[in-house]
């Protein structure tokens, strides 16, 4: 009863005329930002962090909340008319999306993808909602070493599951630590790793590392990769413009499924949103009595499902990311950057000093999620036009707007040097494959985790022993050495037999 108490006082707050103006003008971006291809919600976040410093943390984080789910939404569009997802969630909808729209059938598969997208949105939110309080109150009882441990399986998760090497994926943890612990260290108050230069002393500021690295590492990728051909949009004026009742009865179970698929492997580090689309894809293909359509003339079972799942991920993100403090994806790691520019912590503790943020945004969900459906279904054409914007212009605006959002920030031109800096070092891990999700994980949870070990150490009096003390930090600290070793075990296992 409490918990719809706060949920009420929430939607008091969603409710406020400007709050809604954030929560349309967040949802449109993010839409129009899902549609474009190589932008996503990451990206979009981390360039309007120097912009979103002047509005207070309510309405920046509502807004911040509808980017979140637009691309999730709008990711959908470019994946089924023209094969090219906006988001790495939305490729599995690419695969039987853009088959049902090559044979006419455009309108059914965006409306699926729409109202599955809304569908799992609302579910996966009121999960949320009964899910954080409990979470929260739990967080209350553990221990620095809990904590220590809980980091420790966000980084081996991370670095394993993410991205097509571990090796590759740890040296891009290793580097994000690195940067984490540039400074002065607040124990000792020794300056680490500024090689004398005084702008170093403050660390690196994450905005500079979260811009360089997704908008001008991105851009030059894109650039140098770029090659002049018109995409063909394909279906939106063929075929009939709704779902038949046929196409109702085959989607709404997809749709319950994707849900209680996506929001708990959304919710566990490193789970994100592609492996939740491909689960759901894999299951819906094994299920579906029209298996001869699946990679033929496409079965809508394979777009409502994995859309589904991709928008309940998101929900899933938030759950250890406010209770805890902990990002899972790329793009959580940037919100949590966004609430330390506030001087917020998320965990535990938000909830109960600072409720009118945390019950705010979680109502403003419910309130984006219609405003998406209702932004989707009558206006995907006029979204599919921004296909048309000539992307060398395009790259150079995210480039401009970037240089301007860093040098808004500090006014500092060492800044910019960084930029350029990280930002080539971004397209070098671009070009050979390292994730940055690791890299800014280490670079957010680094500090947390050090100051979480030094506490731990210190109580103890220096004995290691004391990170194995409770219950909790050997389950979590049990669970990383399995992602760390199962893998390569099972690879071992599949290659004797």
């Amino acid at each position: 009863m409490e918990t719809i108490n706060l949920l009420l006082q929430g939607f008091g707050v969603a409710f406020q005329p400007m709050n809604l103006v954030w929560a349309l003008v967040g949802s449109m971006l993010g839409t129009a930002i899902g549609i474009l291809p190589g932008i996503g919600p990451a990206l979009t976040i981390a360039l309007l962090l120097p912009v979103t410093i002047s509005v207070g943390p309510v309405s920046a984080f509502i807004m911040f909340a509808g980017v979140f789910y637009g691309a999730m939404y709008g990711g959908s569009t470019t994946s089924i008319l023209i094969n090219t997802p906006g988001e790495a969630g939305s490729m599995m909808t690419a695969l039987e999306g853009n088959k049902m729209a090559r044979h006419g059938r455009a309108a059914a598969a965006l409306a699926t993808a729409a109202i599955g997208s809304f569908v799992a949105g609302t579910f996966a939110t009121m999960m949320l909602t009964f899910a954080a309080p409990t979470v929260a109150e739990l967080a209350f009882f553990m221990k620095p070493a809990d904590y220590f441990a809980l980091t420790v399986l966000a980084f081996t998760s991370v670095s394993v599951v993410m991205g097509t090497s571990r090796v590759r994926g740890f040296i891009s943890l290793f580097t994000g630590l690195a940067f984490g612990v540039i400074g002065i260290d607040h124990m000792t108050g020794q300056p680490r790793m500024t090689f004398g230069a005084a702008s170093l002393l403050d660390g690196m500021e994450l905005t500079v590392v979260l811009v360089s690295l997704f908008a001008v590492g991105e851009v030059i990728y894109v650039a140098s990769r770029y090659h002049r051909q018109k995409d063909e949009i394909t279906g939106i004026n063929k075929g009939k413009r709704w779902m038949s009742a046929e196409d109702w009865r085959r989607s709404w179970k997809p749709w319950l499924r994707g849900t209680f698929i996506g929001f708990p492997m959304g919710a566990i580090p490193g789970g994100g949103s592609e492996i939740p689309t491909m689960l759901s894809y894999t299951l819906e293909k094994k299920l579906c009595r029209h298996k001869e359509e699946f990679g033929t003339t496409g079965a809508i079972e394979g777009v409502a499902g994995p859309e589904a799942a991709n928008n309940a991920s998101a929900a899933g993100v938030l759950v250890p990311l406010l209770t805890l403090g902990l990002p899972t994806s790329a793009t959580a790691a940037i919100l949590l950057a966004a609430f330390q520019n506030y001087g917020l912590q998320p965990g535990p503790f938000l909830f109960s000093s600072n409720p009118e943020l945390i019950w705010g945004l979680i109502a403003s969900l419910y309130i984006g999620n219609a405003m998406l459906l209702v932004l989707n279904l009558p206006l995907i054409g006029m979204w599919v036009k921004l296909l048309l914007i000539p992307k060398p212009q395009l790259y150079a605006g995210i480039l401009i707007f970037a240089m301007i959002g860093i040098w808004g920030v500090s006014g500092s031109t060492f800044d910019l040097y960084c930029m350029v800096a990280i930002g080539l070092m971004g397209y070098v891990m671009r070009v050979y494959d390292f994730p940055i999700a690791p890299l800014l994980i280490g670079l957010i949870l680094g500090p947390m985790a050090e100051n979480q070990l030094r506490v731990a150490l210190a109580a103890a009096q220096g004995n290691p022993m004391v990170l194995l003390e409770t219950p909790l930090s050997i389950i979590l600290l049990s669970i990383a050495v399995l992602f760390m070793f199962v893998p390569i075990l099972i690879k071992r296992l599949k290659n004797a037999a």
